[in-house]
């Protein structure tokens, strides 16, 4: 072997400095500088021709040898493993990096991939998201302590391996929730809590759907869950939505032609619209269930936020025959980063799920859980969920007057009786146009022609409002009637 030099990066590298000496010799090795049975030089020599003292070459050479790069012979020399395969040397200039970055892509072929829902930030803009809500209203204090009492009481059992079907109080608490509130009959053995909604429907497709399966969708509808049902296999049957919700006539009519698995809805506060599946329809859904032996998939993504009248039972609440698998969430009630949905069904739908869960997550965060369903049981939860809803009706009333002073009949909606948002239609061609002004102006809207099955531009918009406090709400309304400039006349429908 030619003579061989060590260079080893010394400046600023966070990494350990014998580290750094180890990944130098094994770059070396991988480059064929390095061969196997190649003698290194000494601790002694090398460490004086880094610079740095000799223990710090020996520890490196352990952690090597552990590795199983180098090896010692009978005459006490360091070689280079001879069980390592040969490598042609490649030209080499320069400094060695011990911190060289990976390749920008794969040495193999990606599979097919879904959309990116990657929410881009943009610094100085006022995000009007649907679904996001007051992250200065989460009880902070309250969550602080239990979650520290949890950890103080229960740690034995909350740092170890839990039940894939969730910590048992928040089950039981969610049951309690539910069967005093929304009138659906669970018990602890219904529930199985997740991270979020979005994992609950991945969860239910995979038990349920098979590919090829038919599974009807709302054909203005959550985009996310018809990606999760798409990668189950499901093939997905677009359903109409007007002011009464779904249309049941349409899916009768496609239960005729077809075997329908399932079908995905959003009843409560229909997603993007926000109108309410009415009082006859939610009978014939259930009754074409029964028909046909399909599931309901319940998603009441915001049950807690409806300012007028009393909130529209779930569907499970009049389901004796076990056709609804019902979606919840406390994500938007508390915070989106705590990942907290559950799914309410069939015992033998939750052993399933739980199955599937423990392949893809094994179990959720027990210490957070156990925080959570002590602050359901001392009634935290129902004093927050008060005060937010207090909260939105006003911003959502500060918004409403806001857009009808600012932007007038370029806009029209009507004012939701419940959710965290308003669906109104443009006096324009189309969102697309707008969302696009509405950024420039400084005003990030989501795009209409996500939550369209076929992708299409559609003169509607979708404005959250529980995001933002009333200034800053009202601030957006003048950004947005900047939007409206040079905008054409509305021929779409």
């Amino acid at each position: 072997m030619a003579r061989w030099t060590l260079q080893v990066a010394l400046d600023d590298d966070p990494q350990p400095l014998t580290t750094r000496i180890a990944q130098a010799i094994v770059q070396d090795v991988r480059r064929g500088r390095l061969r196997p049975g190649d003698v290194l030089p000494g601790s002694r020599t090398l460490a004086a021709s880094l610079g740095v003292h000799r223990n710090t070459v020996l520890a490196a050479f352990d952690a090597l040898r552990a590795e199983g790069w180098i090896e010692a012979d009978s005459a006490r020399e360091t070689r280079v493993a001879t069980s390592l395969p040969e490598t042609r040397a490649k030209r080499f200039s320069g400094r060695a990096s011990p911190r060289a970055s990976l390749p920008e892509q794969p040495g193999f072929a990606l599979g097919p991939q879904p959309p990116s829902r990657d929410r881009e930030d943009y610094p100085g803009t006022i995000a009007l998201f649907g679904g996001q809500p007051d992250l200065g209203l989460f009880p902070v204090e309250a969550y602080a302590r239990a979650h520290r009492r949890a950890l103080r009481t229960q740690r034995k059992t909350l740092l170890d391996y839990g039940s894939p079907r969730g910590h048992a109080a928040l089950r039981r608490a969610v049951a309690e929730m539910l069967s005093s509130l929304r009138a659906v009959a669970a018990r602890e053995e219904n529930v199985l809590v997740t991270r979020g909604s979005q994992q609950a429907l991945d969860l239910i497709s995979r038990a349920l759907i098979a590919p090829g399966d038919v599974v009807a969708v709302e054909a203005m509808g959550y985009s996310p869950s018809w990606q999760a049902l798409r990668a189950a296999g499901a093939k997905l049957e677009p359903i109409a939505v007007d002011a009464s919700g779904l249309d049941v006539d349409a899916l009768a009519a496609v239960c005729e032609r077809a075997r329908v698995r399932a079908v995905y809805v959003t009843p409560h506060h229909q997603y993007p619209t926000t109108v309410t599946l009415s009082a006859g329809r939610r009978m014939a859904l259930l009754a074409l269930a029964k028909r046909h032996s399909f599931a309901i998939i319940e998603d009441d993504y915001d049950h807690e936020f409806h300012y007028e009248g009393r909130p529209v039972l779930p569907l499970a609440s009049a389901d004796p025959d076990g056709h609804v698998v019902y979606i919840a969430t406390l994500s938007k009630m508390l915070a989106p980063g705590l990942r907290v949905g559950f799914v309410v069904a069939s015992r033998a739908v939750i052993e399933a799920l739980a199955r599937w869960r423990v392949y893809a997550d094994r179990q959720g965060d027990m210490v957070m859980e156990a925080a959570l369903a002590e602050l359901i049981e001392d009634g935290e939860l129902a004093r927050h969920a008060r005060r937010a809803r207090l909260a939105y009706l006003e911003r959502r009333d500060v918004f409403v007057e806001a857009l009808r002073r600012e932007l007038g009949g370029a806009l029209a909606f009507e004012v939701p009786r419940g959710g965290l948002a308003l669906w109104a239609r443009l006096e324009a061609r189309g969102a697309d146009g707008f969302c696009e002004r509405a950024l420039s102006n400084g005003v990030l809207v989501q795009r209409t022609r996500t939550m369209v099955f076929d992708g299409g531009d559609r003169p509607w918009v979708r404005l959250g409002f529980a995001g933002n406090d009333g200034a800053r709400l009202e601030e957006a309304a003048k950004r947005l009637r900047g939007a409206m400039r040079d905008a054409k006349p509305s021929k779409a429908r």
